[in-house]
């Protein structure tokens, strides 16, 4: 089955640029603060996907039904509710990250997103743990 047109792509905005027009200060240092986080864990310069999401690495799937696609290994949006972070894949099945999830602070997650209201909130070394977790899981899940 051929690739459908996906809304969420690798495209050229410029993170920093993307970063600047964020209306909010502190959402804006909290976006700077994640995106050092995840430069650090990935070794990877961040691209922008789609129109918010700053993603690292990029990785091809297939659904069962055919449908493939290509979206970025991690990554994060810094919305206005909430810092969405995509990197909760694999992570239910680790001990080490029930552990982390239970000492990082206020937070909620889906199976694979997880939301932080600001970054003050949070212990950022177990985030940081967390994220480098799931960097692994993807990269052996989806090997380069």
């Amino acid at each position: 089955m051929a690739k459908a047109e996906l809304k969420t792509t690798a495209g050229a905005c410029s993170v920093a640029d993307f970063f600047a027009l964020l209306p909010e200060p502190g959402r804006r240092d909290d976006a700077t603060a994640i995106d050092a986080l995840f430069r650090r864990v990935t070794g990877l310069e961040p691209v922008m996907w789609g129109p918010s999401i700053v993603g690292y690495g990029s990785y091809d799937y297939t659904y069962d039904s055919g449908r493939e696609g290509t979206m970025c290994r991690t990554g994060f949006s810094p919305r206005k509710a909430a810092l969405t972070l995509y990197a909760t894949a694999g992570l239910a099945e680790s001990a080490e990250a029930t552990a982390l999830f239970a000492r990082l602070g206020k937070h909620t997650r889906s199976k694979g997103c997880l939301y932080i209201r600001q970054l003050a909130d949070v212990d950022l070394a177990a985030l940081e743990r967390l994220v480098a977790i799931n960097w692994a899981v993807m990269t052996a899940r989806y090997p380069a």
